[in-house]
C-alpha cells in the first residue's frame, strides 16, 4: 500500500511539473506582449550589428525559447541598402538570435515572412 501511494505521489508531482507555467527547456514560449523594449532593442541591436546589404527594423517581439542560453523570435521589417531599395515594397522577415550564456549574441537563421504564404483558401 505505500509503494501504491508512493508511486501516486511521483506521478502527481511529475504532472503538476509539467503543467507548471514559465519557460519550458527547449519549448518556445510566446511573447505576452509583442512590444519591442528598450532591452530586446538592445539585444536585437547587438546580434544583427555586423550585418551587411539589408537592415532589419523590429517591428514585433514573438517569443523566446530556454535552451543552452536562449533564442528569440522577432518580426522585422526589412529595409534594403541598394540603389533604387527606396523604390521596393515593404518586405518582412523573421529574425531568430541567441544570447549564450557568456552574454554574446548572434544570429541563428533569418527567413523571409511572406503574408500570402499563410494563406489557405
Amino acid at each position: 500500500m505505500k509503494k501504491l501511494i508512493a508511486l501516486a505521489l511521483i506521478m502527481l508531482l511529475l504532472a503538476s511539473a509539467a503543467c507548471a507555467e514559465g519557460p519550458v527547456m527547449g519549448g518556445w514560449t510566446p511573447s505576452e506582449d509583442p512590444v519591442v523594449t528598450e532591452e530586446l532593442k538592445n539585444l536585437f541591436a547587438q546580434g544583427t550589428a555586423a550585418l551587411t546589404g539589408a537592415g532589419y527594423i523590429p517591428v514585433a517581439y514573438l517569443g523566446s525559447q530556454v535552451v543552452a542560453g536562449t533564442n528569440y523570435a522577432f518580426l522585422c521589417r526589412v529595409v534594403t541598402a541598394y540603389p533604387g531599395s527606396l523604390d521596393t515594397p515593404p518586405a518582412y522577415a523573421m529574425v531568430y538570435l541567441y544570447r549564450a550564456l557568456d552574454g554574446s549574441v548572434s544570429i541563428l537563421s533569418i527567413a523571409d515572412f511572406d503574408i500570402g504564404s499563410l494563406c489557405t483558401y
